[in-house]
């Protein structure tokens, strides 16, 4: 399916790569992400880095337990930000490996990018990547950005898909994280692909609780949730249809430094690639709600 995409998100890359050219101090420092910890003695460490939402926590910690039990040093980078904070990092060298998504990945590098379904892009994610970036086998599991809304919206507005918003939107408020505002698969996206012009946009962090309260609570009418959050199911939201595939296949993949990459951590990550599903990564994302990330991936690298 071809689709059309904002000019922002080669905007925000080109500002990605001309920042980092520019040196300067460690962008993830001012992006508030967690001291690294862990590494081994002489050889050097494979800092694996994480965006600030609960579930990339997890796949950070699985990929650090996995590449440590495999004697790796590693260090650990966690909660960094969103996708242009630690794109720096990745840039800069301060991190060498982090847990990514393919949808999303390859509209950020390529505004022009067309696929929707698993396989072709992971092909386009391919093509697109620059020379000095690597990924990885891609799992089966699948986190996919939606529109959520409560079940009592659904009904009352007789809610089956994201189109189905167009007539409501203009009395409608929708959360999201604060990037959804400029980013194609969020705001722009919803109004290009399905004409939905909100009465306004709330900010929210992604993965947070905070959305899944602002939802409950009426302060917003829709919402953008992972589909793997167990608030999903916990609280009987309905997650509307996508026809138009808005939101393109998003399995996880490992993205890291090409100059990192070594047999041993492509066979130990690929490894956990063919072991992650949708189901055990949602299975997961419930233990979170209440256990440390670190302990639930230990718990799933020991069963490997």
């Amino acid at each position: 399916m071809n689709r059309r995409h904002s000019t922002v998100l080669g905007l925000a890359l080109a500002g990605v790569l001309a920042l980092s050219a520019c040196g300067g101090g460690d962008p993830l420092d001012e992006e508030g992400g967690e001291e690294a910890t862990g590494g081994g003695g002489g050889e050097e460490a494979l800092v694996i880095g994480s965006a600030n939402f609960p579930e990339n926590v997890l796949l950070a910690e699985i990929y650090a337990a996995a590449l440590g039990d495999a004697g790796v040093p590693v260090e650990t980078n966690l909660n960094i930000g969103n996708r242009e904070a630690y794109m720096l990092g990745l840039e800069d060298g301060s991190i060498d490996l982090i847990p990514e998504y393919t949808g999303n990945l390859t509209l950020y590098l390529n505004e022009a990018a067309e696929e929707t379904e698993s396989e072709a892009v992971y092909a386009e994610l391919q093509e697109s990547l620059p020379d000095n970036l690597t990924v990885l086998d891609m799992a089966e599991a699948e986190d996919k950005d939606s529109v959520v809304v409560t079940r009592e919206t659904a009904d009352e507005l007789g809610l089956v898909a994201i189109g189905d918003l167009a007539p409501h939107a203009p009395n409608l408020v929708l959360g999201g994280p604060s990037e959804w505002r400029d980013r194609y698969t969020g705001v722009p996206g919803l109004k290009e692909v399905y004409g939905l012009e909100f009465s306004s946009f709330r900010p929210l962090d992604a993965g947070s609780t905070l959305t899944v309260e602002a939802l409950l609570n009426g302060q917003i009418d829709a919402a953008n949730i992972f589909t793997t959050d167990p608030a999903i199911a916990q609280n009987d939201f309905v997650v509307l249809e996508d026809p138009e595939a808005l939101f393109a296949a998003q399995n996880v993949v490992p993205l890291i430094s090409t100059e990192k990459v070594t047999p041993q951590i492509e066979e130990v990550l690929n490894n956990v690639s063919a072991n992650l599903t949708t189901e055990n990564l949602t299975d997961m994302m419930v233990q979170v709600q209440d256990t440390d990330p670190a302990e639930v991936a230990r718990e799933f690298v020991d069963a490997l």
